[in-house]
């Protein structure tokens, strides 16, 4: 399996709710990045400090959030980048998000090391009223 199919599966995994199917392929000493400005901005060491610190509260503090990816880009070397949209409906405000994102990934030995967002915080924060 390539590293691009890796993280395709990580994707269509989380957009099925399989958590821990998504954690289960994190390095142990993962780095997990969310963009400065992000509600839940900044780095997150080890699966469980990205399970509890994002996607819980993805999980809890919004209805149907999504990240898809249009395109998924091999880099080489363990590096891949993926571009898409995030969607979803944040609880706090009633208010909706359609915004793009670009995310960074790093891999070793088929696991991911790290990563790293990159989306327009501005906008989303604009869109959900904060």
């Amino acid at each position: 399996m390539t590293n691009a199919e890796i993280i395709h599966g990580l994707y269509v995994a989380f957009a099925k709710g399989d958590v821990p199917a998504v954690v289960g392929a994190f390095d142990e000493n993962i780095s997990w990045t969310e963009a400065e400005g992000f509600m839940y901005g900044g780095t997150y060491n080890g699966p469980n400090a990205v399970l509890e610190n994002v996607f819980m509260k993805l999980g809890t503090e919004w209805e149907g959030f999504s990240a898809v990816p249009s395109k998924i880009v091999d880099g080489g070397d363990g590096n891949v980048a993926a571009f898409g949209t995030y969607s979803g409906k944040y609880l706090a405000t009633g208010k909706s998000i359609s915004v793009p994102f670009a995310h960074e990934w790093e891999l070793g030995d088929g696991k991911v090391v790290k990563f790293r967002q990159h989306t327009d915080t501005s906008v989303i924060e604009r869109d959900l009223g904060l």
